[in-house]
């Protein structure tokens, strides 16, 4: 299976927080793709501590990146539009990364669910620790 993971796991896994790292080397052992998006390692970089980048760095250049394309945007846009009309805020951001796993046609792991109700966007289940 193919993964889209959210920032909150991607630094969790980089401050060995909560298993994640092992979580997370456990899924490829087991045949999974580990991926992100542009925007999630925006916000990863946008939080990182001057001493954690080349740590960094290396973990993210060795997952596949998907990018912010013209219908992504789209997208969002449309998923922001339309949970505003039904009074629910949704960040841009969050926006844009469901739209992400939406068009990728892959479950996001991810600590927000909250943040992500859109219909047919698939949330893996991420273990308790």
């Amino acid at each position: 299976m193919h993964l889209l993971l959210d920032s909150s796991v991607l630094i969790d896994a980089l401050r060995l927080r909560r298993g994640r790292r092992q979580w997370l080397a456990e899924l490829v052992r087991g045949g999974h793709t580990l991926a992100t998006s542009a925007l999630n390692i925006a916000e990863v970089y946008a939080g990182m501590r001057p001493h954690e980048e080349a740590r960094t760095k290396a973990f993210l250049n060795a997952l596949p990146c998907h990018e912010i394309t013209a219908s992504v945007a789209e997208m969002a846009g449309k998923l922001k539009r339309q949970w505003a009309q039904k009074g629910h805020t949704l960040t841009l951001a969050d926006t844009l990364v469901a739209a992400v796993a939406l068009e990728q046609g892959c479950p996001l792991a991810t600590d927000n669910s909250k943040d992500f109700p859109m219909p047919g966007l698939q949330l893996y289940r991420l273990p308790e620790k």
